[in-house]
């Protein structure tokens, strides 16, 4: 509900107010005139010279049981006119307390009304202030029996002016109107963009058809959904998978650039998301393979970088372990040359041992056990650079009797072919 609208709530009420004052004017002005039309004898005290302006009921027949029975309905009415006077200012005082919240507190009910499908356009709300003026209003008309409607008016007028403000329904094009719209249209793309995200999920876990149909999914509703960080780190997720099945070296190439400017803006758009700096590192580290040493270099300082955040951010992530050992595994590889043009250009190389590789592959299996095939390929090698061959060989053992699904397993099992004899397995 709009500002504008709380106004229009408190000018009713007050509305509803000044009808009642003119119904106490009214009334007040009707007992004037009926005091002047009594006879002299009726107001007159004991003597007749109206010493303290006393009343006497001189006639007891018809015409006095007549005044009585006016007086009676009359107080009657004033009663129930205080009545709902005393609720109307209780309703005010509350009001106007409840006006500086009252617009967040009605799209929270009217969001939680479109959620779970209670709420239409013909619904309605009824309060126990309204029940209660109601009620009122019900009184007032049985009392007043036949009395003329300009009359019942007059005195019930206030609380139809409220009611019926509280009950009108937004008007095409009218400010109130437009906000609702609005509020519907943010939340239909949110909906739109979820389930896009989930269907795209799917997809990637499924064979290389899907996840060429999901890369195809997110370029076409990335014009749509380009700011989101959950849609780009997804973008760069799908061109991983599409460069592990491209064969040309180009398309390759092209594909880990493309990949690489996805992540970077996801984790533009949102530093704290995990996996936006988990699939930027993972694109720094495919660049790296069609880049010179230099730029592959920058690229693995990068790549170290990004997945420390995406740790920090997201502490027991199997794939980040995994992802750290494989380039600490890497930079304990590194040429005699590499290490020169490192020290060069950035002051020192990048530092890493096989022991660090073979920590983070260890924490891996003991997050997640049995994460992968390439995990336990991994282990293999440390422990067979480290010289533990028994703990290699068991390593070895592990990942052979594991089922080749991904293009990763049959990497990993195209290892395997030369790192079982070399162990004797």
């Amino acid at each position: 509900m709009a500002h504008a609208d709380s106004k229009l709530m408190v000018i009713g009420a007050l509305a509803g107010v000044a009808g009642v004052s003119l119904a106490a004017v009214w009334y007040h002005s009707l007992r004037s005139r009926r005091r002047d039309s009594w006879p002299a004898a009726c107001l007159d005290g004991p003597g007749g010279s109206r010493p303290g302006g006393g009343l006497t009921v001189v006639d007891g027949g018809a015409g006095g049981g007549s005044a009585l029975a006016g007086q009676a309905e009359v107080l009657d009415r004033l009663e129930a006119l205080i009545r709902c006077v005393s609720e109307l200012k209780d309703e005010m005082r509350a009001l106007k307390s409840a006006l500086p919240l009252l617009p967040d507190q009605v799209r929270e009910e009217m969001k939680s009304g479109r959620t779970e499908g209670g709420g239409g356009a013909g619904s309605r709300r009824t309060t126990p202030t309204r029940r209660k003026r109601a009620a009122a209003a019900a009184g007032l008309a049985a009392r007043s029996g036949g009395q003329s409607s300009e009359e019942a008016e007059s005195e019930g007028g206030y609380m139809t002016a409220l009611t019926d403000s509280d009950e009108e329904e937004p008007s095409p094009g009218s400010p109130r109107q437009e906000e609702e719209e609005e509020e519907e249209g943010e939340e239909e793309p949110v909906d739109q963009l979820v389930a896009l995200l989930g269907r795209v999920d799917a997809l990637h876990r499924g064979d290389s058809c899907g996840k060429r149909q999901s890369l195809d999914a997110l370029l076409e509703k990335k014009e749509e959904y380009g700011l989101s960080a959950s849609l780009l780190w997804r973008l760069a997720r799908a061109y991983c998978d599409a460069h592990d099945l491209a064969d040309g070296l180009e398309e390759k190439k092209a594909l880990a650039l493309s990949g690489k400017e996805a992540g970077a803006e996801a984790v533009r758009l949102n530093p704290s998301c995990a996996d936006s700096h988990q699939w930027y590192a993972i694109m720094c580290g495919l660049m790296a393979e069609y880049d010179t040493v230099q730029n592959k270099i920058k690229n693995g300082f990068i790549f170290k970088d990004h997945l420390d955040k995406a740790i920090e951010l997201k502490p027991e992530d199997p794939m980040s372990y995994y992802l750290l050992g494989r380039w600490c595994y890497a930079v304990a590889q590194l040429s005699w040359i590499e290490r020169k043009v490192a020290t060069t250009l950035f002051g020192e190389p990048p530092s890493a041992t096989v022991q660090d590789a073979l920590k983070n592959f260890l924490k891996v299996e003991d997050i997640s056990p049995g994460y992968s095939k390439q995990n336990y390929v991994f282990l293999a090698k440390c422990f067979k650079d480290l010289g533990q061959k028994s703990q290699a060989r068991r390593m070895c053992e592990a990942a052979c009797s594991m089922d080749t699904v991904s293009k990763e397993d049959e990497d990993a099992a195209k290892e395997l072919t030369v790192l079982c004899p070399m162990l004797g397995v």
